[in-house]
């Protein structure tokens, strides 16, 4: 997963006005980060949309 694609799911998720927003405010248990740190740390973005996921309880398809 590339960049791109991860930033363009989780604005599919959580909507245009608000995807910015959450990945800068919401640490994830899974990484002890928020998606924004986690990123900008070098994790790799598939490994942040599995937190992203886990933390948001997305269905089975959003994974």
């Amino acid at each position: 997963m590339r960049h791109t694609e991860f930033w363009s799911r989780l604005e599919h998720t959580l909507g245009t006005g608000y995807y910015r927003v959450w990945a800068t405010q919401v640490v994830m248990s899974d990484l002890g980060l928020t998606a924004q740190d986690a990123l900008d740390a070098g994790v790799a973005p598939k490994r942040v949309w599995a937190a992203v996921w886990q933390t948001l309880g997305l269905p089975d398809t959003e994974r």
